[in-house]
């Protein structure tokens, strides 16, 4: 995997320090995205170390927000072979970003589009580029009508359920829109991770992070899926996506997410 950038978001997580730590023994050129400076750094230090790749950086980015997203692509330079959204948050009440927008659907969902949004340009014609969305066999309860729930009581389980829903749907409205940009987009669900996402919605998890981290792994890295885009990943094994197989709702969900 030499000569080849990836991004990934909240690579200090559980989940996310084992993949980020996957990518760094492959030998990527990787950047590591989340919002605590601090908890970057040092993750970049521990990685350089155990792995030896000297070419990890950092960039401090809130993902709950369009504008940090835009200008964190605007300054990128040269170009991308790996996405990997991975950033992630459940808080057990209803909060809102700064730009008064519910900050699960903020985070989870267009976090995730917004970075496929603005940095598939960066990725357009290069040599098996890949976008991997880390989703969830834990899916469902999306309302189109509600997505902030501004009408619905806030619960912190049906909210990620909600984005991880949302994250396999705008995998397949992507891959629809890439594939002819030489660009596969692939969703993971990452095994069950005793972290502090599964905590807050009120399960420890039983997987170690590095069972957790492999089938993300699996879509970023595997040859045999060079040119496979739109399908949803289990246990390293492809499963069918009701939710992706919806076209009228994906296409609606993709309208509005546009227009955030």
């Amino acid at each position: 995997m030499k000569n080849r950038t990836a991004i990934l978001t909240g690579a200090y997580g559980a989940i996310g320090k084992a993949i980020a730590e996957g990518l760094a023994e492959r030998g990527f050129q990787l950047v590591l995205v989340g919002r605590d400076e601090k908890e970057l750094k040092d993750l970049v230090l521990e990685l350089s170390r155990s792995t030896g790749n000297e070419y990890i950086s950092h960039r401090a980015v809130d993902l709950s927000r369009k504008k940090e997203i835009e200008a964190f692509s605007q300054s990128w330079k040269g170009p991308l072979h790996l996405l990997m959204n991975n950033a992630v948050t459940a808080p057990e009440n209803r909060e809102e970003t700064p730009d008064g927008v519910e900050l699960q659907f903020a985070t989870n969902v267009l976090g995730y589009f917004w970075m496929m949004e603005f940095f598939h340009p960066h990725m357009e014609n290069q040599e098996d580029a890949r976008i991997v969305n880390v989703a969830s066999y834990w899916a469902g309860d999306l309302d189109l009508d509600d997505l902030e729930f501004k009408k619905r009581p806030y619960d912190n389980d049906t909210a990620y359920r909600q984005s991880k829903q949302a994250d396999r749907m705008l995998t397949a409205a992507f891959a629809r829109r890439l594939k002819s940009r030489s660009i596969a987009v692939l969703a993971a669900h990452p095994g069950d991770v005793n972290s502090k996402v599964s905590r807050s919605l009120g399960y420890g998890g039983w997987e170690p992070p590095e069972k957790g981290a492999e089938t993300p792994l699996f879509c970023a890295t595997n040859p045999a899926l060079k040119d496979v885009t739109g399908k949803y990943f289990e246990h390293k094994q492809e499963k069918s996506c009701r939710f992706a197989a919806d076209e009228k709702a994906v296409e609606r969900l993709y309208e509005i997410c546009s227009k955030c």
